[in-house]
């Protein structure tokens, strides 16, 4: 489970898009690139990198397709839409103690956004995921906004990882309500931010679905997790009249572990007041998974990654960089939705 676009799961799921059903075979590369038989989709970088003078950064970049038409259209322009790509792209200036983000729509047009496997790219304008075909799962990620300038070249340190079971990834008890959710969850970071070469890890998600949560879900927390033992976490809780909650454990060889609600417990310890949106967000939490031996705690790099809304049809959520500490140490971030207002 891995969104900053909740609204997009409300969308109404036309007769003319498939559903996320158990038992799909993925192919990888296509895989890693657009699914325009499902309704939603989106590709979710998230990474915390430093400076060679020990400066440590936060960084998100999303690109989302929400399709709009799929059949015979009357309209052969280039403009038409048939898809809209959106993109959320933020920084956090862990040290400065400061954060910024941005976000843009546009439709495909004469190749505004888009996504092409024939290309190995995903781009909204001048942001853009670029997969290189020589190294298998290796990428490169480049933003352009004020104050925020980077290309970042990702390397995967483990194979993709492929979420929940029997190939899908639930949200809840009822049918259809799921997704196809594969993660490169340890990418080594090498590249440059704002004129500074920099080095660290990154973690990349993509999910496609059509049909997403029940109806009582008021929003949800995701938790990921790169320790220093050389393990990977993954976990979700949603919040709600049925309060579903799965994770994934990736061991030091790489090979992931689906984890139940049973598996594990989440508990906030501290939280966070904004002064925009009056929102209560909890930013320090303990978790704990006993059949893999972690016990650690959770914390906010810095209390301020909301992301506000810049209109009512989008969401105000909190996204950010954290830090662990217990059992092992490390490094990740957090998703918070749903509590400025139900999802």
């Amino acid at each position: 489970m891995h969104t900053a676009l909740a609204w997009l799961a409300l969308f109404s799921v036309a007769a003319q898009y498939r559903q996320a059903t158990p038992g799909y075979h993925y192919q990888f590369p296509r895989d890693h690139f657009n699914h325009p038989e499902f309704e939603t989709e989106w590709w979710y970088y998230t990474g915390n990198v430093r400076t060679a003078a020990g400066r440590h950064y936060g960084f998100e970049l999303v690109f989302f397709r929400e399709a709009q038409h799929r059949g015979a259209a009357d309209n052969p322009s280039a403009w038409r839409v048939d898809d809209l790509y959106l993109a959320h792209l933020a920084l956090t200036d862990i040290d400065g103690r400061d954060f910024r983000y941005f976000e843009r729509t546009n439709r495909a047009g004469p190749g505004i956004a888009g996504v092409s496997f024939e290309d190995g790219r995903i781009w909204n304008g001048n942001w853009q995921a670029q997969f290189d075909p020589g190294n298998a799962g290796g990428q490169t990620i480049s933003a352009v906004e004020e104050g925020i300038r980077f290309t970042l070249h990702l390397a995967p340190r483990t194979g993709p990882v492929i979420h929940g079971e029997d190939g899908v990834s639930r949200k809840s008890e009822a049918a259809g309500h799921a997704s196809y959710y594969v993660s490169f969850p340890l990418l080594a970071v090498e590249g440059s931010l704002n004129g500074a070469a920099v080095t660290g890890t990154a973690w990349m998600d993509h999910e496609w679905f059509s049909n997403l949560l029940d109806d009582s879900t008021q929003g949800w927390d995701w938790f990921s997790a790169q320790l220093d033992n050389h393990t990977e976490l993954m976990l979700f809780q949603l919040r709600g009249k049925e309060a579903y909650a799965s994770g994934t454990y990736i061991g030091a060889d790489g090979q992931a572990v689906h984890l139940q609600r049973a598996d594990f417990t989440v508990q906030p310890l501290d939280y966070w007041i904004s002064s925009q949106t009056g929102a209560r967000y909890p930013v320090r939490w303990r978790i704990s998974v006993p059949s893999v031996k972690i016990a650690v705690e959770c914390d906010a790099s810095i209390p301020n990654q909301e992301l506000v809304a810049k209109d009512k049809h989008t969401p105000t959520y909190w996204e950010g960089a954290v830090r662990y500490s217990g059992t092992a140490s490390g490094v990740g971030y957090l998703e918070l939705t749903g509590y400025a207002r139900p999802r």
